[in-house]
């Protein structure tokens, strides 16, 4: 009952929510010049993307497949092995560590390879190939500075009003897209 009324309530205010999502996006905006491209631009962060994708080089698409599935089972599972070596990856650290700057205003920050599999995050998602998401197809596949935001939606596993934007992330040395990264952020907070 408790899931039905919180789907109700979170209902009632996407309308208005999905309105306001255009207000935002000048706030959103300047946390992305402030402090976004400055993650997207830290030598831990690209050198683990740089690393995995070296690492990652010969996986096909069942090879991916089968990662996920991994990654999935683990979510529900007690034995986290796989889940637990992404999150206590030194560039995972870093990022828990930029979330937990925002003091609430940001929910989750992960980063993904040039094949959409995280590479290091603050919080375990869902799953682990992001690489037929909209996160990362409008962002790695376009270019450099590409930019997406995505429409507001009320996030369960945080109970917030949240946006995600994702970058592409750059390798500094060529200019190269070598991966993106992705940051929810609670738009109730924005401006505060």
């Amino acid at each position: 009952m408790r899931k039905i009324l919180m789907a109700a309530v979170a209902t009632m205010f996407m309308a208005p929510m999905a309105h306001a999502a255009g207000e935002n996006d000048a706030a959103i905006r300047k946390l992305i010049d402030s402090k976004f491209k400055v993650w997207i631009s830290d030598p831990l962060v690209v050198n683990a993307i740089r690393s995995q994708n070296k690492a990652n080089t010969g996986l096909t698409q069942s090879d991916i497949d089968a990662l996920d599935k991994t990654w999935r089972a683990e979510i529900g599972a007690r034995a986290k092995p796989m889940i637990n070596r992404v999150l206590e990856r030194p560039a995972s650290k870093k990022l828990r560590g930029f979330r937990n700057e925002g003091e609430g205003l940001f929910t989750e920050i992960f980063v993904m390879d040039n094949q959409g599999l995280n590479v290091a995050q603050s919080d375990a998602t869902s799953d682990y190939w992001q690489g037929d998401e909209a996160k990362w197809t409008k962002t790695f596949r376009v270019g450099p500075d590409a930019v997406f935001i995505d429409e507001v939606e009320f996030d369960d596993s945080t109970q917030t009003f949240q946006s995600q934007v994702s970058l592409a992330i750059a390798d500094p040395d060529n200019g190269a897209v070598i991966g993106a990264i992705t940051i929810g952020v609670n738009v109730e907070l924005l401006g505060n």
